[in-house]
């Protein structure tokens, strides 16, 4: 397992230095250029240098074989490079102009440049007596294609979803959004594995103050290598110690395009197929992108149910403990008998009965999801049955513990967000514990501290328990409830930057009149 650590911070002296530090020209002498870059992809028998006669000069390709598309290169490169015997004196204009027919194509003078092209996926071409190399993009390889979200799968809505390239998750927000205020900025990070990050947003709607507050922090990062987007999540959130995401992660170019026209801020990262949407609030991550796609009274259904099984998720254990140990004169006599005759033979305190059946039931789902997919979710049912089967005959735990955890566990499946969810799991344990020692007056105590820690959690200057903390009349309308569409004719005024007004007048729909 790779050991992660902590991102190092350079020092002013570091930093001049490395900023003082003078590029290596492109040389006029071929074989001294090729000396350079050899030396510095030693061992590296992957990285090819493909020799070659440009008219009468010597050339030579350079090029990573397995990231490049060989046939864009043999056909609009290789081709008329080796086919070209012009007498004229060669250079990198005409070469550019009259030879390569590549579709991008820069110039470059500096070896450090040239390098970076090459990891990038990129072709060099250096031709003797030239000080200009040409850098041609054509990359290629192997790529996954675009295929449905597996983590956020929709019954209505579009089923394309983010791959590992960067070209093509930026390619897929500008089929959904056509337009020249969408920005792009393009940073690296990471020292060794020079990490494309990009930041998008609506230049009319983000608020300046938020993008250059996102570029800051970016900038700060000092890390060897990012490998997905939950290494930049970690290193920019607001409270990094806190047991709540405070950014949203997604799979969707929708989910992503309906966040930017809020004035929201995206961040993508190549190589992994989740985004990032800043800033968020706690309601984002119980809403689901089905939502605005039904009609909005199912919507209002799924949304209340969603906010009462969140409740359950996270109290319906501790609240079991709480009344059987401490207050049972709140359980009806009939029930309470039934309970009672179930525990007769029971030799553990409920406390420690939840938590042998929790522990057990968050081993099982951990398992069904790192086995293969197909075995890992009939290992999951059938260890659940026969686990909680045996454990009653065995008066290990009684029957009602297992329905309590069984419909915790079906509450914590709905929260469409897996960070969320896993949030709530946690954060379960704690409140099981306040009610074992305290009963209902410690699921209260835990529920104000959470409450509390909640108001007081912000997500890039934007409070994370808004609009209910601090309570905005104005933005309720997509918390609790999706009101129709020609309500919602507002944007949030702590993301927008101006343009507060999403909708044109009369958009309610009329019922004709005879």
């Amino acid at each position: 397992m790779r050991n992660l650590r902590k991102p190092k911070q350079l020092s002013q002296k570091e930093s001049n230095q490395n900023e003082e530090k003078q590029s290596t020209p492109v040389q006029d002498k071929l074989e001294k250029n090729i000396e350079i870059l050899k030396q510095q992809f030693d061992k590296c028998v992957d990285v090819k240098f493909r020799p070659l006669m440009v008219g009468n000069q010597r050339a030579f390709i350079i090029f990573i074989d397995g990231l490049i598309d060989t046939v864009s290169i043999e056909l609009h490169a290789l081709h008329q490079l080796l086919s070209e015997a012009s007498t004229e004196e060669l250079t990198v204009e005409y070469l550019e102009q009259h030879i390569v027919s590549v579709n991008q194509v820069v110039e470059s003078d500096e070896l450090e440049s040239l390098i970076n092209h090459i990891l990038d996926g990129k072709t060099v071409l250096l031709v003797n007596q030239l000080t200009k190399a040409l850098v041609l993009d054509a990359k290629g390889g192997v790529r996954r294609s675009v295929t449905e979200p597996e983590t956020e799968a929709t019954v209505r809505g579009p089923r394309e979803g983010f791959t590992e390239n960067i070209g093509i998750n930026t390619a897929l927000i500008r089929q959904k959004l056509r337009s020249t205020n969408l920005k792009t900025i393009s940073k690296e990070i990471g020292t060794e594995t020079k990490t494309t990050v990009m930041i998008l947003y609506l230049e009319n709607l983000a608020s300046p103050q938020l993008v250059k507050e996102v570029q800051d922090r970016l900038d700060r990062i000092k890390i060897d290598g990012v490998l997905e987007s939950g290494y930049i999540e970690e290193l920019i959130e607001d409270s990094p110690y806190s047991f709540f995401p405070q950014i949203q992660n997604t799979e969707r170019p929708d989910t992503v395009v309906g966040n930017l026209l809020e004035g929201r801020v995206s961040i993508l990262v190549n190589g992994t197929p989740f985004a990032l949407i800043l800033p968020a609030n706690f309601w984002q991550f119980i809403q689901a992108s089905e939502d605005y796609y039904q009609r909005y009274h199912i919507a209002i259904f799924l949304r209340i149910l969603r906010v009462s099984l969140l409740f359950l998720a996270l109290l319906l254990p501790a609240f079991y403990i709480a009344v059987t140990t401490y207050h049972q004169e709140m359980i009806p006599t009939n029930l309470l008998f039934s309970i009672a005759s179930s525990r007769e033979a029971i030799p553990f305190p409920a406390f420690v009965e939840a938590m042998i059946m929790e522990s057990a039931f968050e081993a099982l789902r951990e398992a069904g999801i790192r086995l293969p997919k197909v075995i890992g979710q009939a290992v999951s049912i059938l260890g659940a049955l026969v686990i909680g089967q045996a454990a009653v005959e065995a008066g290990i735990v009684s029957a009602p513990m297992v329905i309590i955890v069984s419909l915790t566990g079906i509450a914590s499946f709905t929260i469409p967000r897996f960070n969320m969810a896993i949030s709530i799991r946690l954060l379960r344990f704690p409140m099981m514990v306040l009610a074992g020692l305290f009963g209902l007056f410690g699921i209260v105590l835990g529920s104000i501290i959470l409450l509390t820690h909640l108001c007081s959690l912000r997500s890039f200057g934007v409070p994370f328990f808004g609009p209910l903390g601090p309570l905005k009349w104005s933005e309720l309308k997509d918390v609790f409830v999706r009101v129709p569409w020609w309500e919602m004719n507002n944007r949030p005024e702590e993301m927008a930057n101006e343009d507060l007004t999403r909708e044109g007048d009369h958009l309610k729909p009329s019922p004709e009149t005879n």
